[in-house]
């Protein structure tokens, strides 16, 4: 605990406060509880692309974007809303589109509304592909995310993240300098 106190107490020294105030900087409990989360989501996610890409030979990211296309109308999403969906760059999502459609899981079209737009389109081998993989996800999900929360925790968590994923975050008073 000495080590974070410490680490906490250089980064306090390092912020500035400007003439006209600044939001408040998270207490030692609350950064924390931030790092705690950030660690448990890094460790899980590291966990659950280790046995995708071991039993499956599919990444994580590949997988997210196959369950984006299957979730969607007609098993379709322009390119620059699929990369919104998995929280990748375009140029990234656009590499691993490429990928996939090398392989058979994913194809691409011209958009119908307008010509000018790209979209993917999941194909008959993608939805099997995704199908097999997602026994291996989903039973990773229980192992190393649902089986260390209780109920309670688990209803408590999903609000909380629901709120922070919908942007439903209070403003924080900001401190003010003095004249």
């Amino acid at each position: 605990m000495g080590a974070l106190r410490s680490h906490i107490d250089a980064l306090r020294n390092i912020c500035t406060v400007s003439k006209t105030g600044t939001a408040r900087l998270p207490t030692r409990d609350e950064l924390s509880a931030w790092r705690s989360f950030l660690r448990a989501h890094a460790r899980i996610t590291r966990r659950l692309e280790a046995e995708l890409i071991a039993e499956q030979r599919l990444s994580l990211a590949a997988y997210d974007v196959l369950v984006q296309l299957a979730e969607a109308p007609e098993k379709r999403m322009r390119m620059t809303e699929l990369a919104d969906a998995v929280l990748l760059s375009r140029s990234g999502v656009t590499r691993l589109v490429d990928r996939l459609e090398r392989i058979g899981l994913v194809c691409r079209e011209r958009a119908d509304e307008d010509g000018r737009g790209v979209v993917a389109v999941l194909t008959r081998r993608g939805l099997d592909r995704l199908r097999t993989a997602s026994n291996t996800h989903l039973a990773g999900i229980v192992r190393h995310f649902v089986s260390a929360v209780g109920d309670e925790e688990l209803d408590l968590l999903s609000r909380t993240c629901a709120r922070l994923a919908n942007g439903d975050i209070p403003e924080v008073p900001t401190r003010h300098a003095d004249p």
